[in-house]
């Protein structure tokens, strides 16, 4: 194994082992649900939207076998699952346009996308169709701003190079 794909590896593991704490906390919705968002948008920079788009994949299923997602929810798994998959997926390659804009379209995108599924295809009650509304848009656009802070101390740190993030604007580039 190379050394690239041992430190990619490394990172995937600390970056999913950290969006599974923090649901496991069970912190409530707004705390949660902006953590994970955090860790997965920023897994999409540190190990690229693929690999953050497999860990969008993994957490609402750990969570709903860990008891950490309420069994009401179990219909809405795939969905929550294509939500966060579209999240980083439309934010990791959007954020090469233009970052802020992509953080904005990655959470329309999730909001919309869970919005639909409980308005057309899954019946659930009443609370968690509201829980998969609008609080998602938040805790996305949330999350997204933690993750950029989050991006910015690694950079700074030296953890993350800035040829993978370049810093919140021009003042912030080196």
């Amino acid at each position: 194994m190379r050394d690239t794909s041992l430190k990619w590896l490394t990172r995937a593991a600390v970056l999913l082992a950290l969006t599974l704490a923090f649901q496991s906390l069970r912190l409530g919705q707004a705390v949660t649900g902006s953590a994970v968002n955090a860790m997965l948008l920023t897994a999409a920079v540190v190990i690229g939207p693929w690999g953050a788009a497999a860990i969008g994949l993994m957490t609402p299923v750990t969570a709903f076998f860990l008891g950490a997602l309420n069994p009401v929810l179990a219909p809405a798994i795939p969905f929550i699952m294509a939500g966060n998959a579209t999240l980083v997926l439309v934010f990791g390659y959007g954020r090469k346009v233009n970052l802020y804009l992509a953080l904005i379209m990655a959470a329309t995108s999730k909001y919309l996308l869970l919005s639909a599924a409980v308005t057309y295809i899954i019946n659930v009650p009443g609370p968690v169709s509201i829980a998969l509304r609008v609080p998602q848009l938040f805790t996305a656009l949330g999350g997204g701003l933690v993750a950029l802070l989050i991006l910015e101390g690694l950079t700074t740190a030296g953890v993350v190079p800035r040829n993978i993030w370049p810093g919140l604007g021009p003042r912030l580039r080196r």
